[in-house]
């Protein structure tokens, strides 16, 4: 049964006990050794297999290519087995904290993976990388990786659903940075003093602004969870060394609550697993059908619909305006309501467009479709037609919307909105949707099959075919795999593909 630990902020003269702190609550869910159940490993392979599909289609991208090439050199020699580098030959291993980099930058690169939303936002398959790649240096089985990534969702799952972040403008890697932290003690078997303390120092390394996703989207957004990998691997390194961590990091009168959340008053309850209980967090998230930000999902659904119904609702010819009534995070995130002009500018970059729903709502419409390049090429971009409509899309906050987003109830619970156009004719069409059609409530919830189709899809061509087939077959054996075929999952690029991109000499 699930047990709630209350959080507020104690004066240092409290002298907060360790065992009353939320750190140590992580700790000791990390440290539980329970069983993982068939319909969490069943999960967990999808995502493995989500995040791979996307990985693959980053590999000549030059941010990821930016951070392999750093990876690369960071080759590890020493006693233990180093980690792979998607896109390279496993006979390749470099330090595994540069692996989580390179590995991490590659998943986040097209805003294509899985998506938690509650009173934060987060991408928990963000942990994938990093416990992957110290699973494979410290030479785990299957077994063990699959109990490691079933805590780092469980954690991320749980801070997301209690404690806000955006509200204070810090970065939802800030629940990242923790729940790797988590993932890897339960990896390790680390004892709640050592994971403890990882906790509180990767927490303390991985706040940081949000002005990352926000007016003129950098690379950055694709490098910041990578960096939260990063720095907790580091983190547990340290304190399996015996290295301590600000404490009561959550807590403290000078902690992340008190001055970077909601102030000294501030209590949060967070939901936590009751000793020996299952961790099953991962079956409340969900991933995308499309590449773009989550919020965004439900409403190019919407889009691809109108586009076959209404077809004269492509021409701005014809549309005096279109109103997305939706919840306060998509209309304030990715919606007209952050009062980024960037939002609307057809030389933006691609990460500022996967977070405009205006964009994004009036090139699904147009084309009845939506892809992970071809839907963020500047031609695309800047189409003339396209233009003039995009200029028309506005959003709005409407209460309900805002009431379902932060619903409890899996069945009310819901990230789409109403979409009202008006034509110059005078006719108002009205259309709406709750959640996207890949949703476990869609209209085409996704299994094993839409997530080996995913990969397929979008390894075909990068790939060899042989290549597709022996990932799938090491994906699907995840958790009977023994240490020695934990270097195979990864995905290895053919011969001369990554050389086909060039990235600029740095420091390393």
């Amino acid at each position: 049964m699930t047990q709630t630990h209350a959080v507020r902020v104690h004066p240092s003269a409290d002298r907060l006990a360790r065992t009353d702190q939320l750190a140590w609550a992580i700790a000791e869910v990390a440290a539980d050794p329970v069983e993982v159940p068939d319909a969490v490993v069943d999960m967990i392979i999808n995502r493995v297999i989500d995040n791979a599909a996307v990985t693959v289609a980053s590999l000549t991208r030059t941010p990821p290519s930016t951070a392999r090439a750093q990876a690369l050199a960071h080759p590890y020699a020493g006693p233990k087995h180093g980690a792979t580098v998607s896109g390279v030959a496993p006979t390749t291993r470099v330090s595994p904290e540069w692996a989580a980099w390179a590995n991490g930058v590659a998943v986040r690169e097209l805003d294509y993976h899985d998506t938690f939303l509650a009173a934060d936002y987060s991408h928990p398959g963000d942990n994938i990388p990093p416990i992957v790649a110290v699973a494979q240096h410290t030479g785990a089985d299957g077994a063990a990786l699959v109990r490691a990534l079933a805590t780092g969702y469980e954690i991320q799952v749980d801070l997301v659903r209690a404690i806000s972040l955006h509200k204070h403008k810090i970065d939802h890697v800030a629940h990242l940075g923790p729940s790797v932290a988590a993932g890897l003690g339960t990896l390790l078997r680390l004892s709640p003093e050592v994971i403890f303390h990882a906790v509180g120092q990767a927490l303390h390394t991985t706040t940081a602004t949000r002005q990352s996703r926000k007016g003129e989207i950098s690379s950055w957004k694709a490098y910041a969870p990578a960096f939260a990998g990063k720095v907790a691997i580091e983190a547990v390194d340290r304190a399996m060394r015996g290295e301590t961590s600000p404490t009561p990091i959550y807590e403290g009168e000078d902690g992340v609550i008190a001055w970077l959340l909601d102030g000294p008053d501030a209590a949060y309850d967070v939901p936590l697993p009751a000793p020996g209980e299952p961790k099953t967090a991962i079956l409340d998230t969900y991933t995308k059908e499309h590449s773009a930000e989550y919020q965004s999902q439900a409403l190019i659904d919407l889009a691809r619909r109108l586009h076959g119904e209404r077809p004269d609702l492509t021409d701005p010819a014809n549309v005096a305006s279109i109103v997305i009534h939706t919840s306060h995070h998509t209309h304030h995130v990715i919606g007209s309501g952050a009062n980024d002009p960037q939002k609307y500018d057809p030389t933006a970059s691609r990460e500022t467009l996967d977070h405009s729903i205006p964009y994004i709502f009036t090139v699904a419409l147009q084309d009845g479709a939506w892809h992970h390049v071809d839907s963020y090429t500047p031609e695309r971009a800047g189409r003339a037609d396209t233009v003039a409509l995009w200029q028309r899309v506005t959003t709005t906050e409407d209460p309900a919307w805002t009431e379902r987003y932060h619903s409890t109830d899996p069945a009310q619970k819901a990230f789409g909105g109403r979409v009202e156009i008006t034509t110059t004719d005078g006719e108002v069409v009205v259309a709406e949707i709750a959640v996207a059609d890949a949703h476990p409530l869609g209209a085409r919830p996704f299994a094993r099959e839409q997530y080996v189709a995913k990969f397929r899809a979008l390894a075909t061509g990068v790939l060899d075919d042989a290549e597709i087939e022996r990932f799938l077959d090491v994906a699907q054996r995840l958790g009977s795999l023994r240490a020695d075929e934990l270097a195979g999952l990864t995905v290895v690029a053919p011969a001369g593909l990554l050389e086909t991109v060039r990235t600029p000499e740095g420091l390393f």
